[in-house]
């Protein structure tokens, strides 16, 4: 590894870039920002921002670049324990983070100053809630220039929005392959047409949308507003997003706790089970694989554990991320990822956004009500989903679901054709890689909760 790594998704900004020293995350600010640099940090703009939990903090460090002749300063920043990308995200999810985009704008513009980036990459969550990371997107404001973010911001927030809302939940998936957020022009021919008679949405998407043309690719089509302007036009675009919305949807999985084969007292159990295992392994950040709406996340996310809590069904990760914010939890982290087709490396070079799998590595991963829908419904053979595991987590909490199971009988009405599967074939795969260190029945199931070791931990 070199001394300093760039980041790869740092290079379109000349003010300056993040990259990586000795483990930890630093930002170069370059001379060319100078100017916008010291308004932020002298307004009071940046200590309102941070004070609020609105902005990620920094402090100013000296250390040796790998570009010194462009730097003015570099800072670190305080760092977010796991990255996520929008098209991860559930629905409100999306929507607290255009919201906040919105209201860091418009605090910025009571201080003089104006986003020029606004998408969705400069959000991040954060102990349960939406903060802003891009310390590098605020410019001085000049009366009478449009906001120059004002498109980026409809594309990559109020677009998939109003089709998750409108349309379909799942539209946000666009946004894997439309980086720069989902065209307006697209977002207006998917759109329903009674979507024409929102008068903002005729505005912001299908208006904007036809004024478009090639030289306006990177800004609004507003040639001068006044601030007062600005503001009314922030203040629309808040209404906007803030009157969308999307009930989720009854599903298989979202209903899956009721339908479920577990009695109240095996189900007990079970949450017993794994907190015991928890308990034993300690760990700092937990996976939780096929987590519904983060029943068992919370045995950990309660105990001050980081937990990702991972489900492929929107419905479910969005009542698991209104719960977190109902309850005010800092320590679970809802995702919507299909685990069969993670979340790629994507951009530039294919380095700009990292796959979900490559962001990091958990002390112990859960696996719960899972196997059987990798091994039936998707055909992954015994030995791949081991060597995923062993790759991904230092220790394994996994649920082995007998073939005779009820909810495994259920996938077979469907899906006939399914690899070798048997709790001997199970274990004995398993143990290539990882130490079965315990396990126990739940009763009157035919369900066993293992807990598993890598054995690359004890090299």
């Amino acid at each position: 590894m070199r001394s300093h790594d760039v980041s790869g998704s740092s290079f379109r900004d000349p003010s300056g870039f993040i990259f990586t020293y000795k483990g930890e995350i630093f930002r170069q600010i370059n001379y060319v920002y100078k100017e916008h640099y010291e308004a932020l940090m002298t307004t009071g703009l940046y200590h309102e921002l941070v004070s609020r939990a609105l902005l990620v903090s920094h402090e100013e460090v000296f250390i040796d670049t790998s570009k010194p002749e462009l730097c003015y300063k570099i800072i670190k920043p305080i760092k977010v324990p796991f990255i996520s990308y929008p098209y991860e995200w559930s629905f409100s999810q999306l929507k607290d983070a255009a919201l906040l985009t919105l209201e860091v704008q418009n605090i910025a513009l009571k201080y003089g100053l104006i986003l020029k980036d606004a998408n969705g990459f400069n959000v991040q969550f954060l102990r349960g809630k939406p903060i802003f990371i891009d310390t590098l997107s605020f410019e001085k404001y000049v009366e009478g220039s449009p906001w120059v973010a004002y498109r980026q911001f409809c594309q990559h927030f109020l677009s998939p929005l109003a089709l998750m809302s409108l349309r379909d939940v799942r539209l946000n998936q666009l946004l894997k392959d439309y980086l720069d957020g989902i065209p307006l022009d697209l977002a207006s021919k998917l759109l329903p047409k009674s979507s024409w008679l929102n008068f903002s949405l005729a505005l912001h998407i299908h208006l904007h949308a036809l004024n478009m043309n090639e030289k306006s690719i990177k800004h609004s089509t507003i040639k001068t507003i006044d601030s007062t302007s600005l503001f009314g036009l922030l203040d629309n675009l808040k209404s906007t997003i803030t009157k969308l919305s999307w009930k989720p949807e009854k599903t298989a999985w979202l209903d899956y706790y009721n339908v479920n084969k577990y009695s109240n007292d095996e189900f007990l159990q079970k949450k017993s089970i794994v907190r015991e295992y928890v308990h034993r392994i300690q760990p700092k950040i937990i996976w939780d694989l096929g987590s519904n709406i983060g029943i068992f996340s919370r045995l950990a996310s309660n105990n001050l554990i980081d937990c990702i809590s991972v489900d492929i069904d929107p419905s479910c990760v969005e009542m698991n991320y209104l719960h977190t914010k109902e309850n005010h939890e800092e320590h679970i982290l809802p995702l919507c990822v299909d685990l069969i087709n993670p979340s790629p490396d994507t951009g530039w070079n294919n380095e700009e956004r990292t796959s979900f799998l490559s962001r990091g590595r958990a002390d112990l991963i859960l696996c719960l009500g899972l196997m059987h829908h990798l091994i039936i419904s998707n055909n992954i053979p015994l030995d791949l989903i081991m060597e995923f595991f062993s790759k991904m987590s230092n220790h394994l909490i996994i649920e082995f679901i007998p073939v005779d199971d009820p909810q495994a009988q259920r996938l077979l009405k469907y899906d006939r054709i399914f690899h070798d599967y048997s709790k001997d074939k199970f274990e004995t795969i398993f143990q290539e890689k990882f130490s079965i260190l315990d396990h126990q029945n739940v009763e009157n199931s035919g369900r066993i909760i293992y807990l598993m070791e890598n054995r690359r931990n004890k090299c």
